[in-house]
């Protein structure tokens, strides 16, 4: 079976970990049972070795269509064929009825009758541990040889048979009948929820409503209501349910280029992104999910070996180790190895993350709630560290792997970290050597509008000497540090529209120009970056212009209204899947750009 295109899946979750499924009705991801842990189907990785879940009709369907149930991650996959129509509806149960983890697969015929292929496959610990496969009656049990010890149980009315590890079965349906697939985490010798006749109604029933009362919560919006629903969606089923932390995105190992080496592992939390996804739903008017992160960012303070000093990025339970690797038996979604898991960026300096952390800190404590004592007294030990080292330099925003540089980028966030730090404890009349704080955070303000205006270019550059342009430059607006309509930032703009933009879609710089990233090759074009584009043509003064700029991106989304990390120029989905950061850019354009339009129009 060929890879299929990226932009061909949907997303399934529980809160724990998500699940790809594609239009053809088979699931080729799942780490099982965190974000974090290894894959038990890895197809999109592997065609032949990764292991799936496929259900399909017998013969080949004419059209697949794919879409979600209203305002909900429940996802339904359609098969039209000559002789009849089927559905497949996928989920991970959620709230009330969720009791381990599982994936429910509803069967059903419209139209028929309809025979339809079953075959669930796993391939545990990322396909390198042996499995055995027991039939029981109604069921077979998955156990994994490896460290792990994994055990899945496939449950069903269908005769299962067991072919070379897998559980296959042949059914067909008449129109208006059913059979449900239940795929679980669970002790097969001990009874759970799911034995009860009626576990799969009250489980579909209970996790729509789930996602329909949070999905209502959203505060403001607008012109562009179910797009903002759908990333909010998306962005939800990133989040930990345990942890409180946010996966930077819902894979690993996915190419930023079709048979390169740019395959990096982000199933991990990330500072930066964590916290601009957390601002995102404060901005949506969500409270639990931010608090949550703050709260899980308390805790890696106190595990710090230094006051104020964080990592740039976590596991999702928090574990701070995420040695990278490459796994050399799995030859890469089509081709492009070699495929990665940790990532060793986790060591590297990037001195940003204080001030997207701060950032999320005073919308917060602004608009939710004051933050608490001993969570201030950690920030403002960040904001101290900030004032002593914010001119070292670092591996910046894009994680380069080529030597550190003297990043803008860099510099702008820390200043931003300077200027929240200021105004919180202004605000709350917390104590802070806000004099000092102050002077550091001018002197910053001086060094990037002396230090990064290059003449020559009339505009702001990448790093200290260079004469590269930085899509990362965008958030200069975006964060209050300068005027929309500054005459320096119009030129950087213009800078940036002649060279980095390409229709609507935006590379975060030429990578033949940029501060060099140790890797061969080129990748896309980054998603958040086109809307961060979208947002600052907005501020600086053309929301008719935006508004076209962001009706052309969201032609670019995929059925289900999904981006991955990046796109090529035709469209095609680069990078891991799904991207909370391309989403919370989204939300961010949107609600900026549907106010200008309202006040344009008063």
């Amino acid at each position: 079976m060929p890879y299929k295109p990226i932009e061909d899946y949907g997303m399934i979750g529980d809160l724990e970990t998500i699940a790809l499924v594609a239009t053809d009705g088979a699931i080729d991801y799942l780490c099982f049972p965190h974000f974090d842990s290894p894959t038990v189907f890895g197809a999109i990785l592997d065609d032949a070795r990764g292991g799936r879940f496929s259900i399909a009709p017998k013969s080949p369907a004419n059209r697949l269509r794919q879409m979600y149930l209203p305002d909900t991650n429940v996802l339904l996959t359609r098969f039209l064929c000559d002789d009849g129509v089927g559905d497949v509806t996928d989920f991970m149960p959620v709230g009330e009825v969720r009791h381990t983890h599982a994936i429910v697969r509803r069967l059903t015929c419209a139209r028929g009758p309809l025979t339809f292929q079953v075959r669930c496959a796993p391939r545990f610990g990322y396909a390198r541990a042996e499995h055995d496969a027991e039939g029981r009656a109604g069921e077979v049990v998955f156990r994994s040889r490896g460290d792990d010890g994994t055990v899945l149980r496939l449950r069903t009315d269908v005769p299962l048979e067991i072919e070379d590890g897998a559980a296959v079965a042949e059914v067909t349906l008449a129109a208006g009948e059913a059979v449900d697939f239940i795929l679980e985490a669970a002790d097969p010798d001990k009874p759970n929820p799911t034995d009860a006749d009626d576990w799969v109604d009250d489980a579909l029933n209970g996790t729509i409503a789930f996602w329909r009362r949070w999905g209502s919560r959203i505060r403001e919006q607008g012109r562009w209501s179910e797009m903002l629903v759908r990333s909010a969606l998306a962005i939800k089923l990133m989040s930990s349910r345990r942890f409180g932390s946010i996966a930077a995105a819902g894979t690993f190992g996915l190419p930023e280029l079709v048979g390169g080496e740019r395959n990096w592992d982000y199933r991990y939390t990330w500072i930066r992104d964590g916290s601009l996804t957390a601002a995102a739903l404060v901005r949506l008017g969500y409270t639990d999910e931010p608090r949550a992160f703050l709260e899980w960012v308390q805790q890696r303070y106190r595990e710090a070996t230094e006051p104020g000093k964080l990592q740039i990025m976590y596991g999702i339970d928090g574990r701070h180790d995420l040695a990278e690797e490459t796994l050399d038996h799995l030859e890469g979604y089509r081709g492009s190895a070699p495929v990665r898991i940790g990532n060793a960026a986790y060591g590297q300096l990037q001195l940003d993350i204080y001030g997207e952390l701060l950032f999320l800190a005073e919308l917060f404590d602004d608009q939710v709630e004051m933050i608490a004592y001993d969570l201030w007294c950690q920030l403002s030990h960040s904001v101290d560290w900030v004032c002593e080292n914010w001119r070292l330099k670092d591996e910046g925003i894009w994680e380069v792997r080529g030597g550190q540089q003297e990043f803008l980028y860099s510099r702008l966030m820390c200043w931003v970290a300077l200027d929240r730090g200021i105004r919180i404890a202004e605000r709350r009349a917390l104590p802070a050597p806000i004099d000092r704080w102050r002077a550091s955070r001018d002197e910053i303000h001086d060094e990037i509008y002396h230090g990064f205006w290059n003449e020559e270019r009339a505009a702001f550059v990448q790093h200290k000497g260079s004469t590269t342009l930085d899509a990362a430059t965008l958030l200069m607006p975006m964060v209050g540090f300068l005027a929309s309509r500054d005459p320096r930032w119009i030129s950087t703009l213009e800078g940036i529209e002649r060279e980095l933009v390409d229709d609507t879609l935006v590379y975060r710089y030429l990578a033949q120009d940029a501060a060099a990233d140790g890797l061969t090759g080129t990748e896309g074009t980054f998603c958040m970056c086109s809307y961060w584009y979208i947002e600052c043509v907005a501020r600086a003064g053309d929301p008719e212009k935006a508004r076209l700029l962001f009706e052309k991106m969201h032609g670019y989304a995929n059925h289900l209204g999904l981006y991955a990390e990046e796109m090529d120029p035709s469209g095609r989905y680069l990078g891991n899947f799904p991207q909370a950061f391309t989403h919370l850019g989204l939300v961010s354009a949107a609600l900026y750009l549907d106010a200008a339009l309202d006040a344009g129009e008063r």
